[in-house]
């Protein structure tokens, strides 16, 4: 005996994927006005029995001295900046999620990926959900894909997962998670309901299988994920797409990482036959070495536990209104605010009636408090239109006291500053306060 397949109405949220049983004028998630449309889902008919579900392999709690180390032994990728990424390679049954704005590179990353894979003999799947197995054969030809890469043109995800439980590959692509959807979950692809619930069925697969997993992640329009938080709990590390997506070169961060580090960066350059890796971002970041003008200041940053020289850059001018103007791009804006004030009261600028712009050249986001005394040094030089002083860089965190207080790292950052041609430092150890980091920046 089998169940009908009943239809029925729900209405979601074209902002952020929000569901309800009723329209409502105002989502309660987003907030947005008028945002709720009415989708018909079709509940699909099952047996009376229910569909068979793969046992999970338990046997009880294990001592960590009788796991096998080779169902946990990194396979690498071929791409050396991404396996740092990553935390040193793909660990068998993880789960990742790649997310970015449309245009970013996220799916020619991962065909790249199961690409040099295949290469190597691995067994790699890529399941195209949102073109098809020929489209996805055109886009695999331009960045050199090889024959043995196996493409699954299906969207139905229990579909795609009982094909695979016969011969489990290592390592499955879905592009996109928004484009999935399960027979059994009352609702269409890519509502939140679906999302969620398709996230947990490949998370099931992969812990269960050792089948590392990589997924595709649209943004809502305010740049989060397949909704706010909605996945970043279920998946083992999230890798996004930031900075300027219309020029050469991407940028992909990790949010979060159980097998790896957070914050670490890999720099791609994108062409006609893909993404690159760039070996050296501190070289492309700083973009040349000749003299600076005023307004610049090179810091050495932490990324991660990687070392990078950004060029921080800022701009002063006399406010054209009442209310000076502070804009920052890729520098929290709080932070900036309270460099200013600091400027102010503890090095004598008189900022009050002018505007301040600051951002980091290159696109690279700095969130870290070691930041503090380059910012300072930038808009200084900015206010008097006097560069710093040939070969300087600078690092350390402000007080609101003035002082400047040591970061963490500080001879890794010096190193990769020498390494590179700077021979002057300022350096919390050089300076104890803002005023007297300015006279050593431009003396």
């Amino acid at each position: 005996m089998a169940f009908v397949a009943k239809a029925k109405s729900v209405f979601y949220c074209t902002g952020c994927g929000f569901e309800s049983a009723r329209w409502l004028g105002r989502c309660p998630s987003c907030e947005a006005w008028n945002t709720f449309e009415d989708a018909p889902v079709v509940k699909a008919a099952k047996s009376a029995q229910g569909r068979a579900v793969a046992p999970l392999r338990t046997s009880g709690p294990v001592p960590l001295a009788a796991i096998d180390e080779a169902r946990i032994a990194r396979r690498r990728t071929g791409m050396a900046e991404f396996d740092a990424l990553l935390g040193g390679g793909i660990v068998p049954g993880s789960l990742v999620l790649l997310g970015g704005p449309p245009g970013a590179g996220k799916s020619t990353l991962l065909l790249q990926l199961a690409t040099k894979l295949a290469r190597d003999g691995a067994r790699s799947v890529y399941v195209c959900g949102e073109e098809s197995a020929a489209q996805t054969k055109l886009r695999a030809q331009r960045v050199g894909a090889v024959e043995t890469l196996l493409v699954f043109a299906e969207t139905n995800l229990r579909a795609v997962l009982d094909a695979l439980e016969r011969d489990v590959p290592d390592v499955i692509v879905v592009e996109s998670i928004q484009t999935m959807w399960l027979p059994d979950v009352e609702s269409f692809a890519g509502s939140v309901s679906q999302v969620r619930d398709c996230t947990q069925v490949l998370m099931e697969f992969a812990k269960r299988t050792g089948c590392a997993t990589f997924l595709v992640g649209h943004v809502t329009k305010d740049g989060a994920i397949a909704g706010p938080r909605l996945l970043e709990h279920l998946v083992d590390t999230v890798l996004y797409f930031e900075g300027d997506q219309s020029g050469e070169y991407r940028i992909v961060r990790a949010y979060k990482n159980r097998f790896g580090g957070t914050d670490e960066i890999c720099v791609f350059a994108m062409d006609d036959r893909g993404l690159h890796e760039i070996a050296d971002p501190s070289a492309l970041f700083l973009h040349g070495r000749g003299p600076r003008p005023s307004g610049t200041c090179v810091v050495p940053t932490l990324v991660g536990q990687r070392p990078v020289l950004v060029e921080i850059q800022a701009l002063v001018g006399e406010a054209s209104y009442g209310t000076p103007r502070r804009l920052a791009a890729n520098v929290d804006p709080a932070r900036m605010a309270m460099i200013i004030a600091i400027l102010e009261r503890r090095a004598g600028l008189n900022l009050g009636g002018h505007d301040v712009y600051c951002s980091v050249a290159g696109g690279l986001r700095v969130s870290e408090t070691g930041a503090d005394l380059g910012i300072a040094l930038a808009i200084a030089s900015a206010f008097r239109d006097v560069p710093l002083a040939e070969g300087a860089v600078a690092f350390g965190e402000l007080g609101l006291s003035g002082e400047v207080r040591s970061v963490s790292q500080p001879a890794r950052r010096a190193a990769e500053a020498t390494k590179l041609g700077f021979t002057r430092l300022v350096t919390p150890d050089g300076a104890r306060d803002v005023a007297a980091a300015i006279r050593l920046a431009f003396d």
